[in-house]
């Protein structure tokens, strides 16, 4: 009975704690997004509350999709300081393919991607996703694919970077760096 009632506290506590730390999560990260070819959906503040993160609007068939790998080795690099690496494929600009499929065999196969990739979403105008909106607001809108925020671990955007700054970026690895 005493190992129930232990269990039932730790439950309890346990439940406060991440209650509390969904309580602080932002609205713009408390939104459910389907993952990348898959049913499953994941409310971004239940899987990353607390956690720096690299936000990028990806496109399969642009001339900067070879950044896959440098994004992945950020992924490789990080993830074990707390770093998420979230990317959210788009067609906004005309880069995307045209089905799912296609998307997670370039993000996959060709370029082994390992970091959460979630289903097409738009990232600018009046159509864009929620989370875009609000990076948007805090900095500026992608003006094309592979645009780059950083966010602290209260979901504040601390920089944004352009399609033209390489994963490779000391600007880009020295701000995330800043947030770990």
């Amino acid at each position: 009975m005493k190992k129930i009632i232990i269990a039932f506290y730790i439950f309890i506590v346990c439940s406060f704690i991440q209650g509390a730390a969904f309580a602080d999560c932002p609205a713009h990260l408390n939104v459910e997004v389907r993952k990348l070819r898959s049913d499953e959906t994941i409310n971004l503040c239940e899987a990353f509350s607390g956690k720096p993160m690299l936000i990028v609007n990806t496109a399969s068939h642009c001339g900067f999709t070879p950044q896959f790998k440098g994004l992945e080795a950020l992924h490789k690099k990080y993830t074990e300081k707390g770093l998420v690496v979230l990317g959210f494929p788009s067609d906004d600009f005309g880069q995307e393919a045209d089905d799912e499929e296609k998307t997670a065999q370039v993000c996959y196969l060709d370029y082994g991607v390992t970091f959460t990739m979630f289903s097409p979403v738009s990232v600018k105008g009046s159509a864009a996703h929620p989370l875009f909106k609000e990076l948007a607001k805090q900095t500026k809108a992608p003006t094309w694919n592979f645009n780059k925020y950083v966010l602290d671990s209260k979901g504040n955007v601390v920089e944004h970077f352009s399609n033209f700054t390489s994963p490779k970026s000391k600007d880009l690895q020295a701000v995330i760096e800043s947030v770990l």
